[in-house]
């Protein structure tokens, strides 16, 4: 179990909550009762309390049963070898019956109705909810090291997205499928998130690297390239709410004092590691902005 940084006295506690709902995200199978977590925190459970829902707008015990709900969904949604009996004890709950209780009152439908075909629309529902309160505690995107690099070309499997943010999930699902079908694992075969269009997100591919000969499929993955050249790169560990804030401070502040120019390629993101496989605050990626190549 990893420690929590205590909640001091001042009137600001953003900092301090962040570092208590990153303790939480480590550590969801973990004893998260109001009564620890003050402990935890350095307060009196009275105090926490009343801290904690003056900051979030919802209880400890309400965010704690989102928070594992959300790696429920994910668990369910995106590793299909898990058990929904597994799923559900590993949420905290003593039944699968408790359990799709409660999955179904959050997200609408139950655990294994979700597996099979889930309400992507219902799923954004919850997840924005989840950043709206995740955004009132103290992040810090704005910094990072920045180094310049030559990157070669990279041959990817690539399933294209584009103007349908509700497809995301449901293509995510179908790469996963298909990856775990070609013996592709991302131990073995990098993951990339490639934007066409840095400032958004309406052209984005999900992509596998491999040097393999990609044969026709009903899903439409097919052999791409991510173009070699110079990028400017930041690695970030954090949620999908800062990498994209650290994906923006890249763009948008960095590179106008840099000296450097924005080049006609991608913005690529490659994924090291995932969510719910590590903790939320736990995933790695590393961004690569491109530029113009300099000299003559």
């Amino acid at each position: 179990m990893r420690p929590a940084t205590p909640i001091s006295a001042r009137a600001d506690h953003g900092p301090a909550f962040g570092a208590v709902l990153a303790h939480i995200d480590a550590n969801p199978d973990d004893d998260l009762r109001l009564e620890r977590l003050s402990k935890l925190a350095g307060v009196s459970s009275f105090h926490f309390h009343h801290l904690f829902s003056a900051h979030f707008g919802v209880g400890v015990h309400r965010y704690v049963t989102l928070i594992r709900l959300r790696r429920a969904a994910y668990q369910l949604a995106f590793r299909q070898r898990l058990r929904v009996v597994d799923v559900a004890f590993a949420a905290g709950y003593e039944s699968p019956e408790a359990f799709a209780r409660a999955f179904k009152k959050a997200v609408g439908q139950t655990p294994s109705a979700f597996r099979a075909s889930p309400d992507w629309s219902r799923w954004n529902a919850m997840n924005h909810h989840l950043t709206e309160l995740r955004g009132r505690a103290v992040t810090d995107a704005s910094e990072g090291e920045v180094t310049i690099t030559e990157l070669a070309p990279i041959r990817v499997a690539a399933l294209e997205i584009r103007g349908r943010p509700l497809r995301v999930g449901e293509a995510l699902r179908s790469l996963i499928a298909w990856r775990i079908e070609n013996r592709l694992p991302p131990g073995r075969s990098a993951t990339y998130n490639v934007f066409h269009n840095p400032s958004g997100s309406s052209e984005l591919d999900l992509c596998v690297a491999t040097n393999r000969r990609i044969l026709p499929n009903p899903l439409g993955i097919r052999e791409k390239w991510i173009p070699g050249g110079r990028y400017a790169v930041r690695r970030h560990v954090g949620t999908n709410e800062t990498l994209f804030d650290a994906a923006h401070w890249l763009h948008k502040r960095w590179l106008p004092t840099s000296g450097e120019q924005l080049g006609n390629g991608p913005l690529v993101i490659r994924r090291l590691s995932f969510f719910p496989d590590v903790a939320e605050h736990e995933a790695a990626s590393e961004i690569f902005l491109p530029l113009i190549r300099s000299g003559p």
